[in-house]
């Protein structure tokens, strides 16, 4: 299996099963949903495999390496590879693959061949920024993933759609066009025959003095690179087009953009920035870690003061994003292995809290919060897993929200502990606002008459609950397996710890 080129075979399934569901006639919904499962399913089982073929224990960083010349002229090549931190996430994008398509089962029922097109380019795209070991080929894969992601908000989203959508596709841009003009400084500045991400890392290394970059453009070339990734994450302040996005979008979309788009900004600071330009890092380590701290503490409070479901976990993710970035720039191996546990714990959870707040809206077409109470009696599936979930992100011992902010804290406390200190209030805000949240939906009298009809989960609905669930409860009990995976990658990135 080595020998196989096995992440071109994955993003070429899902180009392919993208190709098939256009091909699929129109009136044949279940047709259509019928291909997209089954892509999905299978790139996720031709992608578990890697994390028991992984080995940890190499020297070299990466591992199912591919690598096709592609612009010869320029030192452009296609190639991919992974390691733990980008096997973790690969697995985490094709995992969600088939829960996004079953999400969808019953709520998208126009230009049903479109949407799911779009949902497997997505994954497609989202997986290659996470594979790709050429920084011009990370770039095509970040800047395609675009494209359907703007056309499900847009398309497919709520009310304000087109302007939630638009307002995501300006920011993205807006940050990729400082990325491009940053990579393409590096490359020329450095007089580099490739693109490699390692060599051009190793290559800014080991220039000599006289041609090394100066303080002042370590900084700004970090600072290119990093707000692309920042506005990404979000980092506060860059994050106002989040709240949009994730209201607007219909439940697969809001669960890819939580789960998984967010973590490609985290991943680019732990990938390129951070490693090309350490003296930039350092020098704005303190700003990044003053805005991390203030996201958490921002997106708490104004996650309790959100009306609408959707909102409510939009800010969440902007306050427990912000223990990913605090994690990563307080440069501890604790802090930071905590870091990339909680893009993975973040991952599940959101994913989870939107998906049952797709269901809920499903029944009732409502989302804001004055509209539910005592439904728990009525549906007491829907209330035993959400609240399950809502533990978890507030982070409960023995579920995997716990280990992530656990770990960054620790960390961050060896050298920083007021910054610790200040992230420890955002622990607290999430379980105000999550518990208030199921007590106001789930508990009380019930609001109104006709809930008393609501169906609970559906056998569709639990097959996806059920191991997700599952996934959550391991990682918390059982997080070793993943910390040793992605530990060989962090260490082999000396940069990211002083």
């Amino acid at each position: 299996m080595h020998d196989l080129p096995i992440l071109t075979m994955l993003l070429l399934l899902l180009l392919a099963g993208a190709g098939a569901v256009m091909l699929c006639p129109r009136p044949r919904g279940d047709l259509v949903r019928g291909t997209a499962l089954t892509t999905s399913l299978l790139a996720f089982l031709c992608s578990l495999p890697l994390f028991w073929l992984y080995d940890g224990t190499r020297a070299e960083p990466f591992r199912f390496v591919e690598h096709v010349p592609w612009i010869e002229r320029f030192g452009i090549a296609y190639s991919l590879g992974l390691d733990g931190v980008s096997l973790l996430l690969v697995l985490l994008t094709t995992l969600l693959g088939p829960v996004g398509v079953l999400a969808s089962w019953n709520a998208i029922d126009r230009r049903t061949k479109e949407f799911y097109a779009s949902f497997l380019l997505l994954e497609a795209s989202v997986l290659g920024v996470f594979m790709a070991r050429d920084l011009v080929l990370f770039y095509v894969f970040w800047e395609v993933m675009l494209v359907p992601m703007f056309l499900i908000i847009a398309v497919w989203g709520g009310e304000k759609r087109v302007y939630a959508g638009v307002k995501f596709f300006i920011y993205t841009m807006a940050g990729s066009l400082l990325m491009l003009v940053a990579l393409v400084y590096v490359y020329l500045r450095t007089g580099a025959q490739t693109f490699q991400i390692a060599e051009l890392q190793a290559l800014l290394a080991a220039l000599p003095p006289e041609r090394a970059l100066s303080h002042t453009e370590e900084v700004l070339l970090f600072l290119g690179f990093a707000i692309a990734f920042a506005i990404k994450v979000p980092v506060f302040p860059f994050h106002t087009w989040l709240p949009d996005a994730h209201t607007e979008a219909p439940t697969a979309g809001s669960v890819m953009l939580a789960a998984v788009l967010l973590k490609m900004g985290a991943y680019g600071l732990l990938r390129i920035a951070i490693p090309f330009f350490p003296g930039g890092a350092e020098a704005l380590a303190p700003l990044a870690m003053v805005l991390a701290v203030v996201g958490i503490i921002y997106g708490a409070l104004m996650a309790l003061a959100q009306e609408d479901w959707k909102r409510l976990i939009a800010y969440s993710s902007v306050s427990h994003l912000g223990f990913v970035v605090l994690g990563i720039f307080a440069r501890t191996e604790t802090a930071l292995s905590g870091a990339v546990f909680q893009m993975l714990a973040h991952g599940l959870a959101t994913g989870l809290l939107f998906l049952l707040v797709g269901s809920i809206y499903e029944r009732t077409h409502s989302r804001r919060i004055d509209d539910y109470g005592g439904i728990a009696r009525v549906v007491p599936g829907f209330a035993a897993v959400f609240m399950i979930t809502v533990l978890a992100s507030a982070g409960l011992p023995g579920l995997n929200g716990f280990v992530g902010e656990f770990l960054v804290l620790a960390g961050t406390f060896l050298r920083h502990p007021l910054a610790a200190a200040c992230g420890a209030l955002g622990v607290i805000l999430a379980a105000a606002y999550l518990l208030t949240l199921y007590q106001r939906t789930m508990f009380g009298p019930l609001v109104h008459e006709r809930h008393r009809a609501l169906a609970d989960l559906a056998p569709r609905e639990w097959s996806y609950y059920v191991p997700l669930l599952g996934l959550t409860a391991i990682m918390g009990i059982w997080p070793q397996p993943f910390l040793d995976v992605m530990g060989a990658s962090l260490h082999a990135i000396p940069q990211l710890v002083k």
